[in-house]
């Protein structure tokens, strides 16, 4: 199942990032899991966190902010792992846009974070070979 991504664009100044994420704590959500890329003028913050509704709208105000869809894998801490993902996307024509991982509880594992060009093919391409993705409720 796909879960919801927030994408933030945060200007690529002194203090605004920090400012982003103290807005975010300061209304009790939690960051799972994040990734950021900048460029000269401004930053692209995506973010899985625990209430994506409400973050959306303590940051709508200030900033730009989307939601995507994404998916999030489980991954074995072994040598291979990702490869093996990765070909299975990739043989079936699913196209990588990015990626980035994360690690939560013991229970939960590790988990690598995919946008691609087609989520629902991809999410049963994980069925279809048995690998777990995270759901919306397991981020609560």
């Amino acid at each position: 199942m796909a879960i919801q991504q927030i994408s933030v664009f945060v200007e690529n100044k002194q203090g605004k990032l920090v400012e982003t994420i103290k807005t975010i704590a300061d209304n009790g959500i939690n960051i799972r899991a994040m990734s950021i890329a900048d460029t000269k003028d401004f930053g692209i913050l995506r973010m899985i966190t625990s209430d994506n509704a409400k973050t959306k709208e303590v940051l709508s105000d200030n900033t730009v902010v989307n939601t995507t869809e994404v998916i999030a894998v489980k991954m074995a801490d072994t040598p291979g792992a990702l490869y093996k993902v990765m070909d299975i996307l990739s043989s079936a024509g699913v196209n990588i846009e990015y990626l980035y991982a994360f690690t939560a509880s013991d229970a939960l594992g590790a988990y690598v974070v995919f946008r691609v060009d087609d989520v629902p093919h991809a999410q049963k391409l994980m069925d279809d070979n048995g690998l777990q993705s995270l759901q919306e409720n397991d981020l609560n």
